[in-house]
């Protein structure tokens, strides 16, 4: 019998960025248009003052603010207009006092005039005249330059995922393209005589393929690319083909299944056999997820991960340690976890570490943690869950009404 040399997540995580700090962090160029959802690579640092004119946030007339002084719905102040700013085109005239200039929302402000009246407190008394009903301040309705962003400021910081809003600013400062992290490329294989694809006819003992599926979507939601996905019976030289072929293709390859110590899981003899050095981590002090493997190729430079068949001990070792590691090398920051109180006891385990799914519910003080029992082979304890709760190695538990930290699914 082979004995699961078994880890703490904290030294297989130690040991995971020891080997792939710099395999897999390679980056590249994209069009902005191509780059929603991907993990910057660079810090974004504003290259001119946004916006370098002051602008308008109204229809109104560009003034002098003292010009304004007194007036109201019952006393006007007419100013003459001298000059109206056409969107996109600069202001010409300089702004004395007792006039005014017509400026539309997003024009610029000609110099000497310091604020805007919408047009709605105005009323044209004649082509080169307008009555103003409103008292305005210096600065009511204008965007001064640098006001949105000045030259140098740090817009996005390396780490950050794309979405609508940091793409709106990449934008905003002129940028066709941008440095991201080139996304990490999975097989995903999952194992068991049992298993049959979801479609198929599924007759008695047999079970339908969650994991390839489960994963595969974890995977893509966090920006990486699937290669392949295989589903296959307990056959090592099926196994041994899928693999050889994946180190070829991917940089990381995850089986699921195969990796405990039934008289049919061959995981850690095939990853020895085809990889060096081969597997660095047989077991994980992780409940769920104890027979997890861990290996490498240095020649293809794959990842290869052994994960438990459970589906929730699948995905949970999955987003433990492949999307905490992704996370860490991108340096994308951690959500920030949510504090509940716990609704009640969650008992520890001897020796590891426990993953505890809870469901979060909303109280006049804040979040209560419930949290979801299960077997990790049922796929409820995770649609049910909002999050999960770390208990630490050697922990008996936690208490009913204790404060704890929910790191959100």
């Amino acid at each position: 019998m082979r004995f699961l040399k078994v880890d703490s997540l904290e030294q297989a995580r130690e040991k995971l960025l020891a080997s792939l700090q710099e395999v897999f962090t390679k980056t590249e160029q994209v069009r902005l248009q191509e780059a929603a959802g991907r993990c910057l690579a660079e810090q974004v640092y504003c290259p001119e003052m946004v916006p370098d004119f002051r602008r308008s946030t109204v229809d109104g007339y560009a003034v002098m603010a003292r010009d304004t002084t007194g007036a109201g719905e019952s006393i006007p102040v007419f100013l003459e207009i001298v000059e109206e700013i056409a969107i996109g085109h600069p202001a010409v005239h300089t702004l004395k006092s007792g006039e005014c200039t017509y400026v539309p929302t997003g024009g610029m402000l000609p110099d000497g005039a310091d604020a805007m009246v919408m047009v709605e407190y105005t009323e044209l008394f004649d082509e080169k005249n307008v009555a103003v009903y409103s008292t305005v301040s210096p600065g009511t309705a204008v965007v001064q330059v640098g006001e949105d962003a000045k030259k140098g400021q740090l817009l996005l910081d390396k780490g950050a995922r794309l979405d609508a809003k940091s793409i709106g600013v990449l934008a905003s400062i002129g940028r066709k393209q941008v440095e991201v992290f080139r996304p990490w490329r999975l097989t995903v294989v999952s194992t068991g005589d049992e298993l049959v694809l979801p479609g198929e006819e599924k007759t008695t003992c047999k079970i339908y393929d969650i994991n390839t599926s489960a994963l595969c979507t974890l995977a893509r939601e966090h920006g990486m690319e699937v290669v392949e996905a295989v589903t296959l019976r307990d056959e090592e030289e099926l196994l041994e083909q899928v693999l050889k072929r994946a180190l070829k293709s991917s940089d990381i390859v995850v089986i699921s299944g195969g990796s405990s110590q039934g008289k049919k899981d061959m995981t850690a003899e095939l990853i020895d056999k085809i990889a060096k050095p081969g597997v660095f981590t047989h077991g994980l002090a992780l409940k769920p997820g104890k027979p997890t493997i861990l290996g490498t190729d240095e020649a293809s430079e794959t990842l290869l991960v052994g994960l438990p068949g459970h589906p929730v001990a699948a995905m949970m070792v999955f987003e433990l340690l492949i999307i905490w590691l992704q996370k860490r090398l991108y340096g994308e920051k951690e959500k920030p976890g949510i504090p509940a109180v716990l609704e009640s006891n969650i008992p520890g385990a001897p020796g590891r570490e426990t993953c505890q799914m809870v469901k979060l519910v909303q109280s006049e003080d804040g979040y209560i943690a419930r949290p979801v029992f299960g077997k990790s082979g049922l796929m409820s304890t995770l649609t049910q869950a909002d999050g999960y709760v770390l208990l630490e190695v050697n922990q008996e538990g936690l208490r009913s009404g204790e404060r704890v930290m929910v790191h959100l699914l």
